[in-house]
């Protein structure tokens, strides 16, 4: 069964954030604020292991900045971000919180234990 799955990422989608979020990456990865973005995004690019088990699940994965979240979801507000939902009959689930995300240490268990979660 297909499941619609919505990653929401602890960054804003406007093009200053954006380049302020690219040099923190580059200059200090390690107090970079989105474990989700590190997780799933070298410095330029989506990283090689993701994109191929993105390309290949069976389920709809939608990607969000916490911005762009929070004005379609304005309820849902009290979370810290990065994380992840599963959408079910319109109303979301919480997968993994911040807290979680911030315990993988690589694009390879993100996979691993969000099979486990979604199947």
């Amino acid at each position: 069964m297909k499941k619609k799955i919505i990653f929401v990422y602890n960054a804003k989608s406007d093009i200053f954030s954006k380049y302020i979020d690219l040099v923190h990456k580059i200059i200090s990865p390690s107090t970079y604020a989105c474990g989700l973005c590190s997780l799933t995004h070298g410095n330029f690019s989506e990283k090689e292991e993701w994109r191929i088990f993105r390309e290949n699940t069976d389920h709809e994965f939608v990607f969000m900045y916490k911005n762009d979240f929070l004005e379609t979801y304005p309820n849902l507000d009290e979370y810290s971000f990065p994380v992840i939902f599963e959408e079910n009959k319109k109303k979301l689930e919480l997968i993994f919180d911040s807290e979680k995300l911030t315990t993988l240490k690589s694009v390879e268990s993100l996979v691993e234990e969000l099979s486990r979660e979604v199947g």
